[in-house]
C-alpha cells in the first residue's frame, strides 16, 4: 500500500495516508477506509469522553452516523509517525471547523483523535460501540 523501504512512513506518504482517510469518508467508501486502519486502531473524543476500540467498531460508527454530513479537507500535514487533519466538517446545514490527530504505524493509522471546537453531549444511539473515559 504506502508502505517505504525501510518500514518507515515518510512525510509525504503520511499526509497521503492522512487524506486518503478523509477522502474515503467523505466519499462512505468503507472498504478504502478499512484499508487504511489498523485492525487494533483506537479513535477517542476526548470532548464526549468516547473512545472506540478497534477497526470494525470505528467503521461502523462512520457508516451508522446520521444525517448529511461531509468532511471537507482544509490542511493536511505530517511527518514520518504523525499527521494533522484540519477539516470542515458540515452536518445538515450547520458547518464547522475540527482537528483530528493520527498515530500511524507502519502504513495503517493506529490512533485518531478528534477535537471540536465546541463540548457537546455524545447523541443516542452509539453506546453499544463506545466506553466512556
Amino acid at each position: 500500500m504506502l508502505r517505504e523501504a525501510a518500514g518507515t512512513m515518510s512525510a509525504e506518504t503520511t499526509r497521503a495516508l492522512v487524506f486518503a482517510f478523509a477522502e474515503a469518508l467523505e466519499h462512505r467508501d468503507w472498504d478504502a477506509f478499512t484499508a487504511v486502519l489498523s485492525p487494533e486502531m483506537v479513535y477517542e473524543l476526548p470532548q464526549t469522553r468516547e473512545r472506540i476500540r478497534g477497526r470494525d467498531r470505528y467503521v461502523q460508527f462512520n457508516a451508522e452516523y446520521p444525517g448529511d454530513w461531509h468532511v471537507e479537507p482544509q490542511l493536511v500535514i505530517g511527518d514520518d509517525h504523525d499527521g494533522c487533519l484540519l477539516f470542515r466538517w458540515t452536518l445538515d446545514d450547520a458547518s464547522v471547523l475540527a482537528v483530528a490527530f493520527f498515530e500511524i504505524h507502519g502504513d495503517r493509522i493506529v490512533k485518531v483523535t478528534d477535537l471540536w471546537p465546541e463540548p457537546y453531549d455524545p447523541p443516542a444511539g452509539r453506546e453499544q460501540l463506545v466506553e466512556r473515559f
